[in-house]
């Protein structure tokens, strides 16, 4: 019986011991963390923007630009209709949609050779818009339209970023592809750390989803 009773306020002391330990040691990995945050060296700066190289695929809406090298009477301007075709002189329907401008420019070129003396043709892309909708745990969700090629991690971006309860490696992207809905998740951790990595753009009617963290 004498055994089991222990001194008044024994257990009171023991519980706080218990307690005090783990939240010093939790103060002291954050002090570690802020600390390591604040030494680390800068970021190196950026590559030159992307040109006609980048992997964007175009997608009904786009503005596309013709300039021929000899016959300047053709350069024309023409937007992508929404069965992702354009019309060419001596060519006809050409399908633009899903192809990058620099796939689509030598399709162009090929297709010209039994047409021009000079086949050349420069195609540039003035206008790319988009309308793609961001939900989920976002700072600002809602309807955003693009006028230019536009990645998910910029589109996040200009919609206030992810919340603090959102997750950054926990990203949906939904897209149509073949009258298909098809998803995929997206990690943007490494964006944030200043990793080099493949970008993703955004195409019109692109439904992006920001889930919530488990942390």
């Amino acid at each position: 019986m004498c055994d089991d009773r222990g001194l008044p306020g024994t257990d009171t002391a023991d519980r706080k011991r218990v307690w005090r330990s783990p939240s010093l040691l939790f103060g002291f990995l954050v002090c570690a963390v802020l600390t390591l945050d604040g030494c680390q060296s800068p970021l190196p700066p950026l590559p030159n923007p992307p040109g006609p190289y980048t992997a964007v695929r175009l997608s009904p809406g786009d503005v596309l630009k013709l300039s021929f090298a000899e016959e300047s009477d053709l350069d024309q301007t023409q937007k992508i209709r929404r069965d992702g075709k354009i019309s060419l002189p001596f060519l006809g329907e050409v399908t633009a949609a899903g192809k990058r401008v620099i796939d689509l420019q030598r399709e162009l070129v090929r297709r010209y050779e039994d047409q021009l003396d000079n086949p050349e043709v420069l195609v540039t892309l003035e206008n790319s818009s988009a309308t793609v909708i961001i939900s989920g745990f976002v700072t600002y969700p809602g309807k955003v339209t693009f006028d230019r090629p536009t990645t998910v991690y910029q589109a996040i971006m200009q919609s206030g970023g992810v919340s603090d309860y959102g997750s950054l490696s926990n990203i949906h992207l939904t897209r149509i592809i073949n009258g298909v809905q098809r998803t995929e998740t997206i990690n943007l951790r490494p964006n944030i750390r200043g990793q080099p990595t493949l970008p993703k753009y955004v195409q019109d009617g692109d439904v992006i989803y920001i889930s919530r963290s488990l942390f």
